[in-house]
């Protein structure tokens, strides 16, 4: 985010389903699309969960326990270390959403360059000042904060300096049109000003991120899957490589409108157009001299120029012509008195 072009971050979250492999297979395919960052969760179970914690949807035929699950999602320190290699061989700058202290500790020893703090632990004070300790920029998505809530964390990281962005999120997955809330941002580029805005999504449609930008959004993220039929909690929320792809081009092609306002009072561009597409009145029947001109006698004819324009056929009619005229003659000043 060091220019002013969107900066879109693409999301494995899970999708890797707790295979090397399989991850380091997405980050060769984001590499592809165009995105500016690719964002992991790192997952260290005995530090952020224990056997009590529900599973928001249970969608596991492989996990007993939603600590389980975190288990088997995790990677070692050395596994962590060449993913991060591997984003920074291929130019995509490496994110993880920490949920633990721990977790922060890893992530600062691999060299993370800022922090995303995802919906669940925007209340986690913990640890947000240990992020914030860093004086890395972090990320704050806000899907299931209240403004109140959203306030205080704002207050308490500003505390400490650190360069803050704040995404509008909803924690439903997948997300309708109807909860999306794109007027949210609005109302966070009011609230908070000093920072930038931004639209973290999971509807599975790349529509929302377009929306998005043309509103005014500064950040994107999303979740990336191979395909929506994958297992996984986040499968069908998530947007495809090459749907990631469409989606980079259309937020890039927004860019560039965006950043090239038109003056709508100065149509000096379209003179010579105006020229070819606007009309002249003409006679759509042959009249005697001495006829008094009706609406109904009028035609308005391409190009401009070569009669009387047609915006002002007002002042025609009633008048009498000068002389007789033909079927589709333009009408000029001197034909009619």
């Amino acid at each position: 985010m060091e220019n002013n072009k969107v900066f879109i971050i693409a999301e494995i979250g899970q999708a890797h389903d707790g295979s090397l492999g399989i991850l380091h297979s997405y980050i060769d395919a984001l590499a592809t699309t165009g995105v500016d960052a690719i964002k992991f969760q790192t997952h260290i179970a005995e530090a952020e969960s224990s056997i009590h914690e529900p599973f928001r949807v249970n969608f596991s035929y492989e996990d007993k326990t939603r600590y389980d699950y975190w288990h088997r999602m995790s990677f070692t320190p050395e596994q962590w270390k060449g993913i991060k290699e591997h984003c920074d061989e291929v130019g995509l700058e490496f994110m993880s959403s920490p949920f633990s202290q721990a977790a922060v500790d890893l992530l600062e020893e691999l060299g993370v360059k800022r922090y995303k703090i995802g919906s669940g632990e925007v209340n986690n004070y913990l640890m947000l000042e240990k992020i914030a300790r860093t004086g890395k920029p972090i990320i704050l998505s806000s899907g299931m904060s209240s403004f109140a809530e959203l306030d205080e964390s704002v207050a308490f990281i500003n505390g400490f300096g650190n360069d803050l962005s704040i995404m509008q999120c909803t924690t439903s997955y997948p997300t309708p049109p109807e909860r999306l809330g794109l007027n949210v941002l609005s109302d966070l580029k009011s609230r908070y000003p000093n920072h930038k805005i931004g639209l973290s999504e999971h509807t599975s449609k790349i529509y929302s991120s377009i929306a998005a930008v043309a509103l005014g959004a500064e950040l994107l993220e999303f979740h990336a899957v191979f395909d929506k039929r994958m297992f996984g909690p986040d499968a069908k929320s998530s947007l495809t490589i090459d749907e990631i792809k469409e989606l980079v081009e259309g937020v890039r092609f927004i860019e560039v409108a965006n950043d090239n306002p038109i003056d709508k009072s100065d149509n000096s561009p379209y003179l010579g157009l105006k020229k070819i597409f606007e009309k002249s009145l003409a006679i759509n029947k042959d009249i005697p001299e001495g006829h008094e001109i009706t609406f109904d006698d009028l035609e308005a004819k391409k190009p401009a120029e070569k009669g009387i324009a047609a915006s002002r056929f007002r002042e025609v009619i009633g008048k009498q012509s000068t002389r007789a005229l033909s079927q589709w003659d333009f009408i000029n000043w001197e034909d009619i008195k």
